[in-house]
């Protein structure tokens, strides 16, 4: 760590309240997170976890259950230290008296000090609206004794405008805004969040992030697997829900935003936001112009066979889901008036990788015509796998002749031998600590769904959704696309 970067001081004691807390999610992110941050001193000792779910079982089986579960992924004395904090509580959102059963295990936790409570919705979207009615209906919204109560709410927010107010409007009811983390975890990727320091703390870059000097920005987030056990959950959402409403968005925004006057969470949340009201509409009657969608079929992975979509174990017989979509965007503002944005997000496809390219205009004129073409200058920052900063430029290759090539000049994060937190860690450490900078607000996801709300009525409507191009599992996407990118 730099010796000018302030140590990351302990978080108050909390006591976490993981709603699914038998569920994927929980097993595969969340707890292994809290047993980094656990393990680092980031949580404070004196913080607990407490997993609900509708299943009737005893602390004792469930702490049994999480070693069962993290065996793979915890060495014993993590998992020792971590399950010792776990305790159970069976919770059903449709009976009321759950609500005051938790507050009384809660209360009970805190006899001897008070703590911070942190609750996480790590289920279902339909559940969010019944769970957080049952905890404010039971006071445990309220925040009293000095001691915070904050609520975190994984995305999907909402499957369309109208929905993200109903959700908001039942969050405020009981949750003021600085109390609700809408939780995006991309967002707490190392290489996402430099994206903001490589522009605004490097005069190299800044002063040609603008029209005068880009041609077009790519940002791509690839995936090779295929929808697994979700079926339940993406036959009904698609790619369009799944990934442009929030972590498409928000690299968008990223990318495109103005500098805060300071990095404080509002300032950054108001700037991320303009960007949002600056999207130009697309036009529905014209979608197939700047919109590709695509289904996959059978294919070959990695030299193996996998099924298409509509083999998928609960995938409806005939679905006219769209796995993959391809977007251009442009922002009707000063900065990039007239420069695309390409938006690309698919699942089984070649490889998984995230990553944004910046293309930089041709060189007005060409000195070396017979030297071979000038290549412009390409900017690309790597998310995943690859955590990369790669500027792409052009020199003279060795030899007496006067011929051009290619060189790139490159960060990797991988050999900057630096402590990493991974980014559920990260996130869940900011919702400990209360810092919103990294999660949604309201205004945001309001103004994106404004933006994708009349695509998806477009989309959802069989007689008028524009074509479903198929592609074969292992690809790069549907053929449509290499006529449509630049």
């Amino acid at each position: 760590m730099s010796p000018s970067c302030p140590i990351t001081p302990t978080a108050d004691p909390v006591n976490l309240v993981i709603f699914g807390g038998t569920g994927d999610l929980a097993m595969r992110k969340i707890y292994p997170a809290l047993s980094v941050l656990f393990q680092s001193g980031l949580l404070s000792p004196d913080s607990r976890i407490v997993a609900s779910g509708r299943t009737d079982m005893s602390p004792e089986k469930y702490q049994r259950l999480v070693r069962e579960k993290l065996s793979g992924a915890l060495k014993p004395p993590a998992l020792d230290e971590l399950v010792s904090r776990v305790s159970y509580a069976r919770i059903d959102p449709q009976c009321p008296e759950s609500g005051g059963r938790l507050a009384a295990l809660l209360d009970e936790m805190d006899a001897d000090r008070p703590r911070n409570r942190l609750f996480y919705l790590s289920v279902p979207p339909a559940a969010y609206i019944p769970l957080v009615t049952l905890l404010g209906e039971a006071g445990l919204a309220r925040e009293s004794g000095g001691r915070s109560a904050r609520i975190v709410v994984e995305k999907p927010f909402g499957r369309d405008l109208s929905t993200a107010r109903e959700l908001d409007r039942v969050l405020h009811r009981f949750f003021a805004e600085r109390r609700i983390f809408r939780i995006d975890h991309y967002m707490a990727k190392e290489t996402v969040q430099n994206i903001l320091l490589l522009r605004f703390a490097n005069a190299l870059f800044e002063p040609v992030w603008n029209r005068r000097y880009i041609d077009h920005i790519r940002i791509t987030a690839a995936e090779s697997l295929g929808i697994g056990h979700r079926s339940g959950f993406y036959d009904q959402a698609g790619v369009l829900r799944d990934m442009f409403q929030n972590h498409m968005m928000m690299l968008l925004a990223l990318c495109a935003m103005e500098p805060p006057s300071v990095f404080e969470a509002e300032r950054v949340r108001d700037e991320r936001a303009k960007v949002f009201r600056a999207l130009r509409p697309l036009d529905p009657d014209a979608l197939e112009d700047s919109l590709v969608l695509g289904q996959y079929g059978p294919g070959v992975i990695d030299g193996q066979p996998v099924p298409g979509y509509l083999e998928e174990p609960g995938v409806r017989a005939g679905s006219l889901m769209p796995t993959y979509a391809w977007m251009k965007i442009f922002l009707d503002n000063w900065r990039w008036q007239g420069v695309p944005f390409y938006l690309c997000s698919g699942k089984r496809l070649r490889t998984k990788h995230t990553k944004i390219e910046v293309q930089f205009r041709d060189v007005p004129v060409s000195m070396f015509r017979g030297s071979g073409p000038v290549m412009p200058n390409r900017l690309v920052l790597g998310i995943h796998p690859e955590e990369v900063v790669r500027l792409e430029v052009q020199t003279k290759s060795q030899g007496p002749s006067l011929c051009l090539e290619s060189r790139h000049l490159e960060f990797a994060y991988g050999s900057a031998g630096q402590d990493r937190v991974d980014d559920y860690a990260k996130v869940l450490l900011d919702c400990v600590n209360g810092d919103q900078t990294l999660f949604w607000r309201q205004d945001a996801v309001e103004l994106c769904w404004e933006f994708l709300t009349p695509v998806l009525n477009v989309c959802d409507c069989p007689e008028g959704s524009p074509s479903l191009h198929p592609y074969p599992a292992g690809s790069d996407g549907p053929a449509r696309v290499l006529e449509m990118r630049p």
